[in-house]
C-alpha cells in the first residue's frame, strides 16, 4: 500500500511539472516549490492553443496551498513572460506579496509589462544580466468606448500598478512613471526597456544574479524563518 501511495505521489508530481511547469525540490536545506510564470498571463479570456500561457485560475489556489503546506518552506518564482491580463497578473502578484513564507523571484529572458509586478512581489528579486523588462503605459486591444471615463479608468489602473511596484521595490514612483511614459526608447511605442544591470540600478530589482544566487538567498531566508519559529 505504501509503495502504491509513493508511486501515486510521484505520478502527481510529474503531471504537475508538465501541466504547470512547477516542481518541489526536497533537500536538507529545506523544501522549495518552484513555480514558473511563462508566455502570456491568461485572464478572463482563453488565448489560442498556439500561445504559451500561465492560467491564473491554476496559480491562485496553488499559492494558497503552498502558504498553508507544512511540507513547503519557500517559493522560487521563475519568470519569462511578455505580460498579459492586468487583473490576473495583479491578482497573482498580490497573492505572493501577501505570503508569509520566504519568496524569491528570478527574471530570465523577460519580465515585461504586467510581469513587472510579478517580478517585484516576492521578498527578494533577482534578474540575469541578459534579461529585459519593458515598462509601458496600460494598453487595451479590441473595441473600447471612446469616452473620458475610459481614459480615466486606464489612468486609475496605471496608478494601481505604479503604487504596487513602488511599494514592493526600491524604485521611486516618479522614476517608474518616467520610464513608463518615455518616448524615443521604443519604436512606434511609449515606454522603456531595462536590461539586468539597469533594472537593478533603478531599484526595480534587488540584485543581479542567476539561479544559484536566487536559491542561496531563498535558503538564507528559510534558515531565518526556522530559527524564528523555534524561538516563538
Amino acid at each position: 500500500m505504501a509503495e502504491n501511495k509513493d508511486a501515486q505521489l510521484k505520478q502527481e508530481e510529474r503531471e504537475q511539472v508538465i501541466e504547470l511547469g512547477s516542481d518541489i525540490t526536497k533537500s536538507k536545506k529545506g523544501n522549495i516549490y518552484t513555480l514558473t510564470i511563462i508566455g502570456q498571463v491568461e485572464g478572463h479570456q482563453v488565448l489560442p492553443e498556439t500561445a504559451k500561457t500561465t492560467k491564473y485560475e491554476h496559480i491562485l489556489p496553488l499559492l494558497a496551498g503552498i502558504e498553508e503546506s507544512d511540507d513547503i518552506d519557500g517559493l522560487l518564482l521563475l519568470l519569462n513572460t511578455v505580460g498579459g491580463d492586468i487583473e490576473a497578473g495583479l491578482a497573482i502578484a498580490e497573492m505572493i506579496a501577501g505570503m508569509k513564507k520566504p519568496t524569491v523571484s528570478l527574471v530570465l529572458g523577460g519580465g515585461h509589462s504586467i510581469g513587472i509586478p510579478l517580478a517585484v512581489c516576492t521578498k527578494k528579486s533577482f534578474i540575469t544580466p541578459t534579461a529585459s523588462m519593458t515598462v509601458h503605459p496600460v494598453r487595451m486591444t479590441g473595441l473600447v468606448v471612446g469616452a473620458p471615463q475610459t481614459f480615466r479608468y486606464f489612468q486609475r489602473i496605471q496608478e494601481q500598478i505604479a503604487d504596487f511596484v513602488t511599494e514592493n521595490s526600491g524604485i521611486s514612483k516618479e522614476q517608474f512613471e518616467k520610464y513608463m511614459m518615455a518616448t524615443g526608447e521604443m519604436a512606434t511605442d511609449v515606454g522603456t526597456i531595462l536590461y539586468g544591470k539597469e533594472a537593478v540600478a533603478s531599484g526595480l530589482i534587488d540584485k543581479l544574479g542567476g539561479l544559484s544566487d536566487a536559491l542561496a538567498a531563498l535558503h538564507k531566508m528559510i534558515d531565518k524563518q526556522k530559527v524564528k519559529s523555534k524561538t516563538e
